[in-house]
């Protein structure tokens, strides 16, 4: 009993983390500003979980189960992806030093030059058109 119980609670919880941390949450809906500008914002989700549970026998009922669980989840928003036209733009919201902060401050020169092949690429097929 106690293991089916115990795979109760936990897929119970866990589902209840699905809900809450998703792929939406870390890079959310986009915000469509009146001047064209496109805004996504990006969050850092961080979650932990407990579960445990222990069959309890007694004189009056042989099956007697207890357990829990517990989850907690933290959404820390940590940057805005900006879209004006063609131009894309990372804006963090700090500047905290540490290997996966510089990987995400070396993405605004990335989308530049991926931006600027895809023009490179498009004006050079164009001219091959001609």
């Amino acid at each position: 009993m106690g293991a089916d119980s115990i795979k109760g609670i936990t897929d119970n919880t866990m589902e209840k983390i699905r809900a809450m941390a998703d792929a939406d949450t870390v890079i959310g809906k986009e915000i469509v500003l009146d001047s064209g500008v496109t805004v996504i914002p990006v969050s850092k989700v961080s979650f932990g979980f407990a579960s445990g549970g222990s069959d309890l026998p007694n004189k009056a009922n042989k099956n007697l189960f207890g357990g829990g669980s517990g989850a907690g989840v933290s959404v820390t928003p940590t940057a805005f992806i900006v879209v004006k036209g063609e131009d894309v733009r990372l804006l963090q919201l700090s500047k905290a030093p540490g290997t996966a902060d510089g990987a995400v401050a070396l993405l605004p020169d990335l989308f530049d030059k991926i931006t600027g092949l895809f023009k490179r690429d498009k004006s050079e097929n164009s001219a091959e058109d001609k």
